[in-house]
């Protein structure tokens, strides 16, 4: 879980001594921080913009596996989950407060280790930590993020306003986190039949990458108003895009024409469903944890992002009536059914 030759015992700090240590660094990037960590509360100035709050819960065993996630890769990935969330919105992301309940088996050390990830992404995204807590914990390891953005009312971006013949449209591409989390599965139960056996993850870096370390799309965010386009409908990509298009439709009263054959997916993302005899399309589908956005705009925007190499349009909106259909590389029309990550029934562990 964690190497390191040096261990302080958390009790050796306590709550307060843990928090100041953990929060010396931090450093302040959006102008809208007017007082961080050290009050009892932040203290925020959006000056007539909308504020935008979300909140995610990462818990050891559920949502990550300490055996193959290492603890600055997931610091940074709790950041993006929450910073994906905002940008969604169509807003920017300018604070976080994070969250630990850490159990006895973390020292001081792990602790660092999982903050350095955190701050790291708070740095490549301009984002401010202000505020949060620690508790010891009897379940393993917890991670509470809040993150919190800003708009204009006129930008903001809801899951129930697409409009029919709009243009289904996703960034990136699909699949590969729920690949790299199968890979990584793969040879966490080689290593425990065999210890001696040295992880096998050659030539995949990007689907690993995908899982361990995802990066949200603030860039896509910054293009869509940079190309003067407004999405009529947006959601970020984190349980599957079946899922993501059937609440987008549900919510917007509307149906939808999927087109198999659109739907990005990388090269090793194919290769590697093909060797665990899984489809690619199925994962792209169903995989989840991919934090791409997906967004509908209206057809007279078509033109603007034609030529993106990183967004795709991989259908359109039709009447409530057509129901969610998908039209297959043969040609087949099925209806879409969402089988994407589900809190609840799955876990990792």
């Amino acid at each position: 879980m964690f190497e390191n030759s040096e261990r302080t015992d958390l009790k050796n700090l306590g709550e307060f001594g843990l928090i100041e240590h953990l929060t010396k660094n931090i450093k302040l990037y959006d102008p809208s921080t007017t007082r961080g960590v050290g009050d009892d509360a932040a203290v925020l100035d959006f000056s007539g913009k909308k504020t935008l709050v979300s909140t995610d819960l990462l818990l050891e065993g559920i949502h990550f596996d300490l055996a193959y996630t290492p603890l600055k890769h997931l610091g940074y990935k709790a950041i993006q989950v929450n910073l994906s969330d905002i940008y969604a919105m169509n807003g920017i992301a300018s604070q976080v407060t994070v969250s630990l309940g850490l159990s006895s088996k973390f020292p001081l050390e792990a602790v660092e280790e999982l903050y350095s990830g955190v701050l790291l992404a708070c740095d490549q995204y301009q984002v401010d930590l202000v505020g949060g807590d620690t508790s010891a914990s009897k379940q393993g390891l917890v991670i509470s993020v809040t993150s919190i953005g800003y708009a204009s009312e006129k930008d903001i971006c809801y899951r129930n306003t697409a409009g029919e013949g709009d243009l289904l449209c996703v960034s990136g591409d699909l699949g590969g986190a729920y690949l790299g989390l199968q890979l990584l599965e793969r040879e966490k139960q080689i290593f425990l039949e065999n210890p001696n056996i040295q992880p096998d993850l050659e030539g995949k870096d990007y689907i690993i990458e995908r899982q361990l370390k995802p990066e949200a799309r603030k860039d896509i965010v910054k293009l869509l108003a940079d190309l003067g386009i407004k999405p009529t409908a947006m959601i970020d990509v984190s349980d599957g895009l079946a899922s993501e298009i059937l609440h987008i439709c549900k919510q917007s009263g509307k149906g939808c024409t999927l087109y198999e054959e659109k739907i990005p997916i990388d090269p090793m993302t194919y290769e590697t469903a093909r060797e665990f005899g899984i489809d690619p399309t199925v994962c792209a589908l169903n995989g989840g944890e991919d934090y791409e956005l997906l967004f509908t705009i209206g057809q007279s925007d078509y033109e603007k992002i034609r030529n993106m190499p990183d967004i795709s349009v991989i259908g359109h909106i039709t009447d409530k009536a057509s129901g969610a259909n998908m039209v297959s590389k043969s040609g087949n029309s099925h209806g879409i059914k969402a089988q994407g990550w589900n809190a609840f029934k799955n876990s990792h562990s």
